[in-house]
C-alpha cells in the first residue's frame, strides 16, 4: 500500500496557553472538556488570555494523529479543509513539514476562517478545549480522495466530524469507499462530549462496525451505557472488531480480537494532558502497520504518550519520536 494512515478530519490550528482555576469560573468556561464555540465567542476568550505567551501549531485529532505516524517513519494521507488566511496557511505548512500528502491547496482554497482551537491548560495538567471550527465545518464527501484512499492499510475517522452534518457524510462516504477495498476503518470517539451530545450520529457510524476503535475509559462508559470499564468493554466487542480503551495514568486495555492485554503506563509527572489520546493512537496504529504486535504497538504508544504528557503541548519533536521508537526496537 501506498500510505499507512488516509485521515480524515477538522483542520485546526492550535492555540495553547496556560491559565489559572479561576480563568474557568470567571469566563463561564466548562472545565475539562472540548467546546464548540463561534467566532465571537472564542474572540472574547482570546483576548482574556496572555496570546504574547501562547504557542501557535498545527493541531486537530486527526491531524495530531498522521503527523505523529509519519516522525516515526510512516507514511500519511490526509484530508481537510482550510480557508484562505494565515491559520489555514500555517495548517497546510505544517503538514508539508512533516511529509504529509494532502489533496487541498492553500492557493484553491477559498476566503474565510480557517479552524482553531484554544486549548487552555490549568495546574491539575487537565486540558479544556474552546474550537471553532471555521471552514472546517464544511468538510464533505466532496474534500475526500478516493484512490488516495484505496491506496491505504487503514481509513482513520476523527469522532469530532459527528458535530458537523457535512462531516457525518463525509465520514460515511469514506467509510463506505474504505469498506467496498477492503481498506480496515480506525474511528476515534475523540471526546467524552462527542460521544455524549452527538450519541445517535455517532451510532450511525459505530452501528455498522469498525475494525478498529479508539476511546478512553469516560468515553467507552457513556457510549455503552454502562458503569464500569469491565462492563463497556464487552458491549463494544459488538461494535468494533479491535479496540483500544486508554485509562489515562493507568495505562490501556486493548482487545486485538480474541484477548485482552492490559499496557502498562509509564510514570510520569503529568504536566499537560493535550495531546495524550491521540498520540497513543498514532504511535498505535504506526506500530500495528509496521509489523509489530497489538502488545509491542500498545508499549510504543504509551511511551510515547507519557513523554507528551510531561511537556507542554500536544505534539513531540520528530527526534523526540526517533528515540522512542529506538528505544523500545532495539
Amino acid at each position: 500500500m501506498k500510505y499507512d494512515v488516509y485521515g480524515v478530519g477538522n483542520a485546526i490550528v492550535d492555540i495553547v496557553t496556560e491559565v489559572d482555576l479561576d480563568f474557568f469560573t470567571t469566563n463561564n468556561v466548562e472545565k475539562g472538556v472540548m467546546t464548540l464555540v463561534d467566532d465571537k465567542r472564542q474572540a472574547e476568550l482570546m483576548k482574556a488570555i496572555d496570546m504574547k505567551k501562547s504557542k501557535l501549531s498545527g493541531g486537530g485529532s486527526a491531524g495530531n494523529i498522521v503527523t505523529a505516524i509519519n516522525q516515526l517513519g510512516g507514511k500519511s494521507f490526509y484530508s481537510c479543509l482550510v480557508a484562505k488566511d494565515d491559520m489555514g496557511k500555517i495548517f497546510l505548512d505544517d503538514l508539508k513539514k512533516h511529509g504529509i500528502e494532502t489533496n487541498i491547496k492553500y492557493e484553491n482554497t477559498k476566503e474565510g476562517l480557517s479552524g482553531r482551537c484554544l486549548v487552555m491548560t490549568s495546574p491539575d495538567a487537565q486540558r479544556t478545549m474552546n474550537t471553532f471550527l471555521g471552514v472546517s465545518s464544511f468538510l464533505s464527501p466532496e474534500h475526500l480522495d478516493e484512490e488516495a484512499i484505496k491506496q491505504s492499510t487503514y481509513l482513520y475517522l476523527e469522532g469530532y466530524l459527528v458535530a458537523s452534518p457535512k462531516g457525518l457524510e463525509a465520514m460515511k462516504e469514506a467509510k463506505k469507499i474504505a469498506d467496498k477495498n477492503k481498506v480496515s476503518v480506525a474511528l476515534t470517539f475523540s471526546d467524552p462530549s462527542m460521544v455524549k451530545y452527538f450519541s445517535k450520529q455517532m451510532e450511525e457510524i459505530v452501528g455498522a462496525g469498525v475494525d478498529l476503535l479508539f476511546t478512553n475509559d469516560e468515553e467507552a462508559m457513556i457510549f455503552t451505557g454502562t458503569n464500569s470499564v469491565a462492563e463497556a468493554r464487552e458491549e463494544l466487542k459488538k461494535v468494533a472488531k479491535r479496540f483500544v480503551i486508554t485509562l489515562g495514568a493507568n495505562g490501556a486495555i486493548i482487545y486485538d480480537g480474541d484477548t485482552f492485554i492490559q499496557i502498562e503506563p509509564y510514570k510520569v509527572a503529568a504536566v499537560d494532558t493535550n495531546g495524550a489520546g491521540d498520540m497513543f493512537a498514532g504511535a498505535f496504529m504506526y506500530g500495528i502497520t509496521h509489523h509489530h504486535s497489538f502488545a509491542e504497538a500498545g508499549k510504543l504508544a504509551s511511551l510515547a504518550s507519557s513523554k507528551v504528557v510531561a511537556q507542554w503541548g500536544p505534539r513531540l519533536e520528530t527526534a523526540q519520536l526517533t528515540k522512542v521508537l529506538n528505544e523500545l526496537v532495539r
